[in-house]
């Protein structure tokens, strides 16, 4: 793996899906810290009843703006043992994710690639179920990942995005978008609706949805989210 921050600043990942290591750790479900820096660490979990032999989905999520890994882990963690699904919450450098604070990409790329490779080295994994997800900022950097690496992500799950660009664009992923027509912290016009209009432009697989709501994710639309992803 590279490790200078610069190799990063596109946010191209490096790791890819391998086959867990024989020396990997034996797995043991529920929650547990990611290990990888003492002052700002990351969420995993290993859903109940995980077997080698029948690899799990994986998604990564993402918090929003001043969250914490928690709120990330409890975007999706309630589908996770009933669904088979490994999922990785990071917890960003600064108060957001790295390209809205600073407009470039750098430490959390790197939080997240050595993440997804501790994750791939020890846990047996579907590389057809491999999702970027978020809520708010968390999903405006889940678009932006996401796009860069679709080879990586198969699937994009944004709730409630502010946007969602690349500096290079790599892979397909389908696309999951969600927003509140009420929304006052993002609106939705130049938010979801734009996003949804320029992936469309280019040709990109969007399933997307707007709620009566606000900048919330009502039970309905993770629940829709989840089917989307793993059905």
């Amino acid at each position: 793996m590279r490790t200078s921050r610069d190799s990063y600043s596109t946010g191209r990942l490096t790791t890819r899906y391998g086959v867990p290591t024989p020396q990997a750790t034996a797995a043991v479900p529920g929650l547990h810290s990611l290990g990888l820096d003492s002052e700002k660490d990351g969420l995993l979990y290993i859903p109940a009843g995980y077997d080698p032999s029948q690899p799990a989905a994986l998604a990564v999520m993402l918090h929003g703006s001043g969250g914490t890994p928690a709120q990330g882990m409890g975007l999706l963690q309630r589908f996770a043992d009933t669904h088979n699904l490994i999922i990785i919450a990071p917890a960003s450098r600064k108060y957001t994710w790295d390209v809205i604070v600073r407009d470039s990409f750098g430490p959390d790329v790197i939080y997240i690639d050595q993440a997804l490779h501790q994750v791939f080295g020890n846990y047996a994994i579907n590389p057809a179920k491999v999702a970027v997800g978020g809520f708010s900022d968390g999903a405006s950097y889940a678009l932006c990942l996401g796009l860069t690496n679709g080879d990586v992500f198969t699937h994009v799950i944004a709730f409630s995005p502010g946007f969602g660009f690349t500096r290079e664009k790599h892979g397909a992923p389908v696309l999951f978008l969600s927003h509140g027509t009420r929304d006052k912290v993002l609106p939705i016009d130049p938010c979801a609706r734009q996003v949804h209009r320029d992936l469309s432009r280019q040709g990109m697989q969007v399933h997307y949805l707007e709620f009566d709501g606000e900048h919330e994710i009502p039970s309905n639309i993770s629940q829709a989210a989840i089917d989307w992803f793993l059905h």
